[in-house]
C-alpha cells in the first residue's frame, strides 16, 4: 500500500491523549484502544469510515512514506469546544516472509502501539463510504466482523441507541477471532457491547476457533448456522441491510455458508447481487 495511489489530501498533525491495550496480557495479541485529538478545528466523520496514518521515514520497500487506513471505533464526541477527537482500534501485527522465513514489523501498526500520551502523529481523511444508518427505525441490521473489523460496527451501534435511539429493527452483531482473549470489546478488559444486551432489538454472537492453539480457522460458519432460521427471515425482509467487516477472506466464507442456508451457490448470488443492487450489503474489507 503506497501513499501515492490514494489521494491522500491534506494532512493534519493528531497528538496522541491515550493508549489502551484492550486485550488481556494473557493474550498473544495486542490490540490497542487509542484516542486521538486532532489539531483542527472541524474533523467530521461517520460510521465506517476511516483514517490514513502516515509514516514517515526510509521503509524496506524503498518509499518515505507508509499509508495505512484504520476504521474509526467510536462515534465523534461532543468537543464543546476543544479539538475533535478520534479512537482508533489498532492490532500490532508482525508478517513472516513465505519465502525467506523472516520476520518483519507491521510499520504502521507499531509505531502506533508504540505511541504514548503526547506523541503526534500524522493523519488524513476520512475515507470510504459510511455505514449509512437507515431513515426507517424498523430495518433489520445483520453485522458480521472479524478481529478488528469490530471497530466500525463499535461505532455504529453506539450511535444507533445514542444518538438515533428508538431503534426498533432487530440489530444481530456476529463477530469472529481467534480466542475468548481476542474478543475486542466483548473481554474482561473492556466490555463495551455489554451495555446493549437488555435493548429488546439487539443480540450479539461470538464465534471462535474450536481449538485457538492449533491456529483452527474461527467457526464463523457454525455460528451463523446456528441461526438460519432468522437470518434467512432478515435477508428476506427487503428492508434488511448486511454490513461486513475484517479480513477479505471473510467473504469466501460467507459465500460458502449463506449458499448453503439458501439452497444453492446460484441462489445466493443472485440474492447477494440483488443486496449488493438496493445498496443493502456493504463490504468493509482489508
Amino acid at each position: 500500500m503506497r501513499l501515492e495511489d490514494f489521494d491522500t489530501g491534506t494532512t493534519y498533525n493528531a497528538r496522541v491523549l491515550s493508549s489502551q491495550r484492550i486485550t488481556p496480557a494473557s493474550s498473544s495479541e495486542e490490540v490497542r484502544e487509542i484516542v486521538l485529538e486532532v489539531e483542527r478545528d472541524h474533523f467530521e466523520y461517520e460510521p465506517g469510515q476511516s483514517i490514513g496514518v502516515i509514516v514517515s521515514g526510509d521503509h524496506p520497500q524503498g518509499h518515505k512514506h507508509h499509508f495505512r487506513l484504520y476504521s474509526v471505533a467510536d462515534t465523534a464526541p461532543a468537543t464543546n469546544g476543544g479539538k475533535p477527537h478520534v479512537t482508533l482500534c489498532v492490532k500490532r501485527c508482525n508478517y513472516i516472509d513465505e519465502y525467506s522465513g523472516e520476520r518483519y514489523e507491521g510499520i504502521s501498526s507499531n509505531y502506533l502501539c508504540d505511541r504514548r500520551p503526547g506523541d503526534t502523529i500524522t493523519i488524513n481523511g476520512p475515507f470510504g463510504i459510511p455505514f449509512e444508518v437507515p431513515e426507517d427505525r424498523n430495518t433489520d441490521l445483520l453485522l458480521i466482523g472479524m478481529g478488528t473489523g469490530i471497530a466500525p460496527f463499535r461505532a455504529l451501534i453506539k450511535h444507533i441507541y445514542q444518538d438515533v435511539k428508538d431503534w426498533q429493527g432487530r440489530v444481530r452483531l456476529f463477530y469472529g477471532a481467534q480466542s475468548g482473549l481476542e474478543m475486542l470489546y466483548m473481554n474482561e478488559e473492556k466490555d463495551d457491547f455489554s451495555q446493549y444486551y437488555d435493548r429488546a432489538t439487539f443480540e450479539a454472537f461470538k464465534a471462535l476457533s474450536p481449538r485457538p492453539n492449533w491456529a483452527d480457522p474461527i467457526a464463523m460458519d457454525y455460528a451463523l448456522e446456528e441461526r438460519s432460521e432468522e437470518i434467512l427471515s432478515m435477508l428476506d425482509n427487503p428492508h434488511t441491510r448486511v454490513y461486513v467487516a475484517g479480513r477479505a477472506d471473510i467473504l469466501e466464507t460467507l459465500d460458502r455458508v449463506f449458499s448453503r442456508m439458501i439452497g444453492s451457490s446460484d441462489q445466493w448470488a443472485r440474492r447477494k447481487a440483488e443486496l449488493k443492487a438496493g445498496k443493502r450489503w456493504v463490504e468493509l474489507v482489508y
